[in-house]
């Protein structure tokens, strides 16, 4: 975990060291300066998330110092140290950009609980400025021209353009839920404010309703300071509830509550907190199935399911895969600064015929790494993973032992020598086994890997 660094400028070196000392016992990390100029070049070189500046300084004087450092950076805290009788100056320095100041002589834990709350303030900005940071974002692009995904991009537009509070997505692994729930988001008139994402799976279930809800400070043994939760920092937005279906149960019934109104307590807490967001869920499971098997609550399926969504596996739409693969072809090059322009006849009859069991996070894997492994212009059978030209030639039957010529054509040579490195491949390069697989005689098969340079 990342320490705070806190710069302290005094010209009185046993304020400097007693203020070393105390707050390296807190836990931070600690520079000292003693004038202005090493102040400066303090704040520079270590970008310090807090600065101790006291007004009085020999030299440059601490609002000098201030005005400087906010010129290259004002996200740096700036607490002043002023002496008795101050007040003014002091006044004049949060004008130009101080956040707080402190009086001489101060008291230890006094100070303590300023330099906290200025840096709970500070984190608090920074994870706002990257909320907002998420609204810039439009909707993500869904690639497919299939009858499926004709009609779910109608449903999302709808779905979109409501006021829809509670949306439920379903579908296999892989087939894009969250790129969904990011659609739907930024397709709608909350896309200026923020979408947060939170794995219920990934998460344990003692720290979920933290995560969700927030905490008050002392709550609980590790609860050292007020944390906002995603439901709270979310106001205006989105909050996607991935792998809903493994929500423990306790859980779930806190979630149906909250559901209710958008009212919730954080823990700890008794202030009640009402926000404004549209929640989506996401599964792989069958809610109807894991209600019977009493793991999940069907009051709060019915609650989720208001507009339920249904994503199509990609064995379910074939006519996608190659615009898809295509698609991501196109990124990869770009990532990678590769020229993939196309995909061979072969490798793509290979790819429509296989079952995509990861749907289209396998398939952009399955392109990620031929774009990297491969260095030729056109995306070949060669580069696709042993299991896709196994499967799909079993999946065909006995009658697609021979595959069907394309309109363009195919080079004969290729594909043998194709099937040759294939049979060697599954069989880990035992000749005979690999022979069986191709119905050849062993001999045949010696003849075949010398010709095509396997055999010396």
């Amino acid at each position: 975990m990342k320490r705070n660094k806190i710069l302290v400028v005094d010209d009185e070196h046993l304020i400097r060291w007693s203020l070393e000392q105390n707050l390296k016992k807190q836990g931070y990390e600690v520079l000292t300066a003693g004038n202005g100029e090493d102040a400066l070049r303090l704040a520079r070189e270590e970008q310090p998330d807090l600065v101790l500046l006291d007004i009085q300084l020999p030299g440059i004087s601490g609002i000098e110092v201030l005005e400087k450092i906010k010129e290259y950076d004002e996200d740096i805290i700036v607490i002043m140290v002023t002496a008795h009788g101050g007040l003014e100056t002091a006044v004049n320095a949060m004008r130009v950009g101080a956040y707080d100041y402190i009086s001489k002589p101060f008291n230890l834990d006094e100070l303590s609980i300023v330099i906290k709350k200025a840096l709970e303030n500070s984190d608090l900005k920074r994870e706002v400025a990257r909320l907002r940071s998420e609204t810039k974002k439009t909707a993500p692009n869904i690639i497919g021209d299939s009858r499926h995904m004709k009609y779910l991009m109608e449903v999302l537009d709808k779905v979109a353009k409501s006021e829809a509070s509670t949306v439920l997505v379903q579908g296999e692994s892989g087939t894009g839920k969250e790129l969904v729930a990011k659609w739907i988001h930024y397709s709608s008139n909350r896309a200026e404010k923020p979408f947060v994402a939170i794995n219920c799976a990934a998460v344990p279930a003692t720290l979920l309703e933290s995560e969700l809800f927030g905490h008050e400070k002392g709550a609980f043994t590790d609860a050292k300071v007020t944390k906002k939760g995603l439901f709270e920092l979310a106001e205006g937005g989105t909050v996607f509830l991935d792998e809903i279906g493994d929500m423990e149960m306790g859980m779930q019934a806190k979630l149906l509550r909250f559901l209710e109104d958008r009212s919730f307590r954080r823990i700890g807490g008794g202030r009640v907190y009402t926000v404004d967001v549209r929640i989506i869920s996401a599964t792989n499971k069958d809610l109807q199935r894991s209600i019977e098997e009493k793991t999940f609550r069907n009051d709060l399926y019915y609650r989720l399911q208001v507009i339920p969504i249904f994503l199509p596996s990609l064995r379910e739409r074939r006519e996608d895969i190659i615009p898809l693969a295509t698609h991501f072809i196109k990124l990869y090059n770009n990532d990678f600064n590769k020229r993939v322009q196309g995909i061979a006849a072969m490798a793509e009859r290979l790819m429509v015929d296989y079952s995509w069991p990861g749907n289209v996070r396998e398939l952009k894997n399955v392109i990620e790494r031929a774009i990297i492994l491969g260095n030729d212009e056109t995306l070949l059978l060669e580069h696709l993973p042993l299991e896709i030209v196994a499967k799909a030639s079993s999946q065909r039957g006995p009658a697609a032992s021979t595959f069907r010529l394309p309109p363009e054509g195919l080079d004969i040579e290729e594909v043998e020598k194709e099937l040759i490195r294939q049979a060697l491949d599954i069989t880990e390069w035992n000749q005979s086994k690999a022979a069986k697989k191709l119905n050849l005689g062993i001999d045949a098969f010696r003849y075949r890997m010398k010709k095509f340079g396997y055999l010396k």
